[in-house]
């Protein structure tokens, strides 16, 4: 009996133990830094830790996170003696605002639809029970011819309503109906984001009293990132170019980014940070049969490799920023060893969601010289560019650029720092005002036959005006054949003054026009091959 009570209080004991030792913990995201691929997050906790060894449990995190990038620190008189990582299949996400809204109108809906189909049920029901007792003439015969009257009118009247009545219920569900599917395709939509499991961070702390404990709690998250956008803006040609830097910043981790202070980093944790080896590279002589014989074992030691490790721990620095109007202006850019980082000043708010968030980084004037080009052999429009130079020290990244000329959207281009080199030419639209024509000039073509050889010789003409009220400078651009065949022979009469370059055989002309100016420049070329060959792409 003794031993039977004292097991029982052991096991009692443990569970009081036990029960005591865990403590749910609240937190509060206040630092994001957002990478290309995937983000830190950072997490505060504020809480009292009793005497003993106990488990704070860190509740209702996304379960994308890494638990290896887990990291923890703290201020108080405690001792943190480890951490782990579970899953917590149990509780979702707390519902946002937006969606819980959504399901309560679905509940509504739904409830009105169940009580409009009750209400068809009990017409149908009636117009049954009517039905059933219409012969009631027949198996009375003492019935008077009013009382027969009296009793068609009642059953006329009553199921003509009862058809009505059932008409507008059908109405009302095809209507509730209606609510009820585009209410579920919304939530099925928000879903997507939200009806995943959480998960736990559980952080086992030792302290010889209670005290006050302050947290940091730092992970990685997946399904997050940011990628860059730019406008273009240019007020007229004798205007610098503003170049507005901005992020489309997007998470998927079903955890909303409150009110957090924002940090855009050109770091990728994708990208392995380990030096590549070379190894000896060998050559022998084919050898089918050796190859058959020792295939499996150069396969084994081809397929060896080791799986990188990386280290995400990035040293923010912050910069107090100015006070100004502009977002951009409230952005400071850190140049890290590596890498560089946008810090925004303002607490920023990116919730989960399939669209991404747009945040404006840096906005900057880039001195741009502005000239005109037209390659007339494929189009004869003359096209605005702007070269722009100095572009290296704001570190753009490959994307996507919106171009806006005297208050007008002309068009999209895209930014590629490293194809560009020094000059970033920006292609800003077509100006009418600016004639060109190219024409064959037919008087100085001609095709003979020499021998066993054709000599056919061209000439062009191309003319420039200047509709304009200010003088224009222009590149033009045109070719002369390039042969790959050394039966064909290609010769230049006459550049027309054009700079030549005869791999690409690309003739290029740069023009200034004064308002209303007309120039004209003429090439012509021979091309010689064999008369009883047909050369194709000549014409």
């Amino acid at each position: 009996m003794k031993r039977i009570n004292l097991g029982t209080a052991l096991f009692f004991s443990f569970l009081i133990t036990f029960g005591q030792t865990e403590k749910p913990i609240d937190s509060k995201i206040t630092n994001v830094t957002v990478f290309l691929n995937k983000a830190q997050v950072t997490r505060e906790v504020k809480t009292r830790i009793e005497a003993g060894k106990m488990d704070l449990i860190l509740s209702g995190l996304t379960s994308q996170l890494d638990p290896s990038s887990i990291q923890v620190a703290g201020k108080g008189s405690f001792l943190i003696l480890g951490i782990r990582h579970q899953q917590n299949y149990l509780n979702e996400f707390n519902v946002p605002v937006k969606l819980k809204a959504l399901k309560d109108s679905l509940i509504y809906y739904q409830r009105n639809l169940s009580l409009e189909q009750s209400q068809k049920e009990i017409l149908n029901k009636e117009e049954q029970m009517l039905l059933s007792n219409q012969k009631i003439g027949g198996t009375n015969q003492n019935l008077t011819v009013a009382e027969l009257r009296a009793m068609a009118d009642f059953y006329r009247s009553r199921l003509g309503e009862i058809v009505n009545s059932r008409m507008k219920q059908d109405e009302k569900v095809k209507s509730i109906n209606e609510h009820i599917l585009r209410l579920q395709r919304q939530i099925n939509s928000e879903n997507e984001l939200y009806s995943k499991n959480t998960s736990e961070i559980v952080i086992s702390v030792s302290a010889n009293s209670t005290t006050a404990a302050t947290l940091e709690v730092n992970y990685v998250v997946a399904n997050a990132g940011w990628y860059p956008i730019y406008d273009l803006r240019a007020i007229n040609t004798k205007s610098p170019i503003q170049l507005n830097y901005k992020a489309n910043v997007f998470q998927r981790t079903g955890e909303e980014w409150k009110n957090v202070n924002l940090i855009l980093s050109t770091a990728n944790p994708n990208q392995s940070g380990l030096k590549p080896e070379l190894y000896p590279w060998y050559l022998d002589f084919y050898n089918p049969v050796a190859y058959k014989q020792y295939n499996n074992k150069a396969l084994g030691r081809g397929m060896r490799s080791e799986a990188p490790s990386e280290d995400l721990a990035f040293e923010m620095e912050i910069a107090e920023a100015a006070p100004a109007q502009s977002m951009a202006e409230l952005v400071s850019r850190v140049q890290t060893s590596l890498n560089t980082e946008f810090i925004i000043a303002l607490p920023y708010t990116v919730a989960s969601s399939s669209k991404p968030t747009l945040v404006d980084i840096q906005s900057n004037e880039v001195k741009a010289k502005y000239s005109y080009s037209v390659v007339p052999k494929l189009d004869a429009d003359a096209f605005l560019i702007a070269k722009a130079t100095g572009w290296e020290e704001y570190s753009l990244l490959p994307g996507e650029a919106n171009i806006f000329f005297e208050g007008t959207f002309v068009g999209k281009t895209f930014i590629d720092p490293n194809a560009i080199g020094d000059t970033l030419s920006v292609s800003l639209g077509r100006d009418k005002r600016i004639v060109v024509k190219r024409e064959e000039l037919k008087d100085l073509t001609s095709k003979k036959f020499i021998g066993s050889n054709v000599r056919e010789e061209h000439s062009w003409e191309i003319s420039v005006r200047n509709t304009k009220a200010e003088p224009v400078t222009i590149t033009v651009e045109d070719q002369l054949p390039v042969t790959r065949n050394k039966d064909i022979e290609v010769t230049s009469l006459d550049n027309g003054g054009a700079k030549f370059e005869p791999v690409s055989g690309k003739l290029i002309w740069k023009l200034t026009l004064q308002p209303n100016e007309t120039k004209k420049v003429t090439y012509r070329y021979e091309v010689k091959y064999p008369k009883d060959k047909q050369i194709s792409g000549l014409n």
